[in-house]
């Protein structure tokens, strides 16, 4: 007999271990994604979403699982329902249980999951499942993916010779790179603000930062800081699952550029992920152009994701494109009218 059941859960509430068996079963599936685990719908949770999760399963232990966001809608359009890097189920049958159970339960006038990278040996046929491509996504679909299962040596020697240089000058120079503590998270805050001030993009609130060091660290990820005699310079917050290691946030400041402290950080967070057994080290995010485009552009551009492309594209990685964002409608009507608002410009991204 099948067993199909809905948690919510929220900050603080401590039941039983189902996060530890949760995170089990996410991470050994092949598409493992630190944005399927229970604390990451904890936090989404505290900020502006509402967190549920969805297992189907049987005597014999959980068979699929998708932790689930739900918003409300612009222009009181209803609820949309968000599956972020998920979901996951044993066999491609099981998913049905999944959709009707997310409809049935949150109410949401449509579905948006956004699946990442698909592994070799799975198959996910979105459109027969009544699924169709959505022009919106909410992670950014297009990434950089750096394979570090060889030697040091041999990941340093994939690398731009402009990147290794700097690598090579950080590592020569009095920078010091630490794990970062609680205390630590008011300067990281601090200087994410500035970082995204000067380079025009949105930061989280520290609260959110704070948050996200309680939930996951040291458990799924580390706070890395480089510091010159004292001062901090750079920052960054790695996470692992599964064997592939993910660069989600960091910082960085304009003084003492002679000693490259984003470069001697950033090796030292691969490093980080080649302890933890990880095979791939996700930079998180480029922009959605193919490599030929973003080869001609990245020179003049700044805007957007343009300004890190010219920064992580020298790390010898790959450029790799998801699956992007697909959407289940629930309720016709609504939907229409929620691609007719995306027409028309009056919604517009929502938060990663």
């Amino acid at each position: 007999m099948v067993d199909r059941r809905r948690q919510r859960r929220r900050q603080g509430n401590s039941q039983d271990d189902s996060p530890a068996e949760w995170a089990k079963f996410v991470a050994r599936q092949p598409r493992a994604h630190i944005l399927q685990l229970m604390e990451w719908g904890m936090l989404k949770d505290c900020f502006d979403w509402d967190a549920y999760e969805f297992t189907v399963g049987d005597r014999d232990g959980m068979r699929a699982s998708a932790l689930t966001l739900v918003k409300d809608l612009p222009m009181r359009l209803g609820k949309m329902a968000y599956v972020p890097m998920g979901p996951y189920a044993e066999h491609e049958m099981v998913y049905d249980a999944l959709w009707s159970d997310i409809g049935r339960e949150t109410g949401a006038a449509f579905l948006k999951i956004e699946p990442g990278h698909l592994a070799p040996s799975e198959e996910l046929d979105l459109r027969n499942m009544g699924f169709r491509p959505s022009p919106q996504t909410i992670q950014p679909p297009r990434t950089i993916v750096i394979d570090i299962r060889s030697s040091q040596d041999e990941i340093l020697a994939n690398m731009n010779q402009s990147t290794r240089r700097k690598i090579r000058k950080s590592l020569a120079s009095d920078l010091r790179v630490r794990t970062g503590k609680q205390r630590d998270l008011r300067a990281f805050c601090q200087l994410m603000q500035e970082t995204g001030d000067r380079n025009s993009f949105g930061v989280h609130s520290a609260a959110y930062y704070e948050m996200v060091f309680d939930l996951f660290m040291p458990r799924y990820g580390t706070l890395l800081l480089a510091e010159l005699d004292g001062e901090l310079l750079a920052g960054l917050m790695v996470f692992a699952l599964g064997g592939t290691a993910w660069y989600m946030y960091g910082a960085s400041t304009r003084a003492h550029n002679h000693v490259n402290a984003s470069y001697g950080l950033q090796w030292a967070a691969i490093r980080w992920a080649k302890d933890r057994r990880c095979h791939s080290y996700d930079m998180w995010g480029v922009p959605d152009h193919d490599e030929e485009t973003l080869e001609a552009q990245f020179r003049d551009r700044r805007d957007g994701l343009w300004g890190v492309y010219g920064f992580k594209r020298g790390w010898g990685g790959e450029v790799r494109r998801t699956l992007g964002a697909w959407d289940l409608p629930f309720s016709r009507p609504v939907y229409a009218a929620y691609r007719a608002a995306l027409r028309a410009r009056k919604i517009g991204l929502f938060s990663p």
